[in-house]
């Protein structure tokens, strides 16, 4: 993981906790309504990822046990797990590509409707990704994949060569040298392993991501609305297709790229799809980027603008995050993928108590507030959902009460106290535990183990019935807590 030059170290601070007559009164724990789209309070727990699906990506046993343990805490909204739109392989992420997921999702929203005795509604993150391939050994990708063409062939002098003696030639090259003989996606296959962009117009399959991708949206979210899961939430937000049709690196030349009215067409044509599938009366929005952080990135500025035009198309919500992206990661090692946490944005998506000036706490909340003084500007009321280092009552309240977001969703924290708001509700928050953003559960989830949280993953090891990750160390829920 990228760090902040200055690595200052931060401590979390979560403030005076109010009592229960206080939260009764707080702005935090009041409902909120617009259109279709009803919280009994404003408390908001985003997607994450645990990594406890099938290989199939069907839901488990851990899977509902991970979502039980955050409704058992009553936040306003709960969101399910980036969870694939297509009904292909994608490894433990769960699947939403065909009817077969339906039961098992169903029993989820079952299960976290019963754990928050009906209070807390249960949302789903729709994503599409593109391929992306492990970083591989050079003496395979020179033998296998390289592509040997003349423009190669020209740059070491070896037009009239066997084939077999080019590849020869540039495996006994320094890597230092092969890299001023390969194009710049070449080398990156190379260095970083294969990943396909938006971009990639000569691909079949990309050129057609507008025509596909809104149906394939749509019956994701009848899937959805089927399993009596409350509403559903557009992943268009990181690394990923819909994200990269708003980037401000989307050159497409097929009127979906470009302009920031061209980068937004698929994301609105999408909504309006999904729209039709679930009617009128059932919450669709979506998580998107209030900034990309990246060079040559999109800004607040664009964030600001696609907002504004999410809001007025009609989505229910609007939830934002910050960076996370591929164009700055981490080379990997040989035989692992690229992870779009490991560079500057994906500090920024996740930062950690090794920190800048500025700390890891709140980045992203003026942002958020410059996207939602936007849309009420243009006389829109869409709620809007502010995430980033938030972990305690004061932090949160204060956001609200500034107008800076309508809703405080916390991940991290949630992660760490799956009952927070509940404590806090009840005017115990003395009892909460607080998130350290040391950033161990990030580890976690880069190498695709069972995301836990250190502060309670070998806590009551002794306990009866307890669920264990595959190696037997550790726990996969926070221990129980009475009320």
């Amino acid at each position: 993981m990228w760090k902040p030059a200055e690595k200052l170290k931060h401590k979390a601070e979560p403030g005076v906790w109010p009592s229960a007559d206080e939260a009764a009164a707080s702005r935090l724990f009041s409902p909120v309504e617009s259109g279709c789209f009803r919280l009994a309070q404003r408390t908001w727990v985003p997607a994450m990822v645990p990594w406890r699906a099938t290989e199939d990506g069907f839901v488990t046993d851990d899977v509902l046990d991970w979502y039980e343990a955050m409704a058992k805490g009553r936040p306003g909204g709960l969101v399910i797990e980036a969870t694939g739109i297509r009904d292909v392989p994608s490894g433990p992420l769960m699947r939403i590509g065909h009817d077969r997921f339906i039961p098992g999702l169903k029993e989820l929203s079952n299960r976290v409707r019963a754990a928050s005795n009906g209070e807390t509604k249960l949302f789903i993150q729709l994503i599409d990704f593109l391929a992306i391939k492990r970083r591989p050994p050079k003496e395979k990708f020179i033998r296998r994949f390289l592509a040997v063409d003349e423009e190669l062939r020209r740059k070491i002098g070896a037009l009239d060569w066997p084939e077999e003696d080019v590849r020869d030639h540039l495996l006994g090259m320094e890597d230092e040298d092969l890299d001023t003989v390969l194009d710049e996606r070449t080398r990156e296959s190379l260095r970083m392993g294969y990943r396909e962009r938006v971009t990639d117009l000569n691909l079949p399959h990309i050129a057609e991501l507008p025509r596909v991708l809104p149906d394939l949206f749509a019956d994701a979210a009848r899937r959805a609305q089927q399993a009596g899961i409350d509403g559903v939430e557009l992943h268009y937000a990181h690394a990923y297709t819909m994200a990269s049709f708003l980037s401000a690196k989307n050159t497409r030349t097929d009127g979906y790229g470009g302009s920031r009215e061209q980068r937004a067409r698929l994301p609105l044509e999408v909504f309006r799809a999904v729209r039709k599938a679930v009617g009128d009366d059932y919450p669709v929005g979506c998580r998107f980027l209030a900034d990309e952080c990246i060079d040559g990135g999109g800004t607040v500025e664009d964030a600001v603008y696609f907002g504004t035009e999410f809001a007025r198309a009609g989505m229910d919500f609007l939830s934002t995050s910050r960076g996370g992206k591929f164009d700055d990661a981490k080379q990997p090692g040989v035989g692992q993928a690229a992870y779009p946490y490991t560079g500057r944005s994906g500090y920024e998506c996740m930062p950690a108590y090794i920190s800048d000036t500025f700390g890891p706490f709140g980045r992203n909340i003026a942002p958020t507030a410059a996207i939602r003084d936007a849309v009420r500007a243009a006389g829109l009321e869409t709620p809007v959902i502010v995430t980033g280092g938030i972990h305690g009552f004061e932090q949160a309240e204060r956001i609200l009460c500034d107008g800076q977001a309508d809703i405080v969703g916390a991940a991290r924290q949630t992660l760490a106290d799956p009952v927070w708001f509940r404590k806090v509700r009840l005017g115990r928050g003395s009892e909460v535990r607080v998130c350290e953003f040391t950033n161990y559960c990030e580890g976690l989830d880069q190498k695709h183990k069972m995301v836990t949280c250190k502060l309670w993953d070998r806590l009551d090891m002794e306990e009866t019935d307890l669920r264990r990750t595959p190696d037997g160390k550790r726990r996969t829920t926070a221990p129980a807590w009475c009320e």
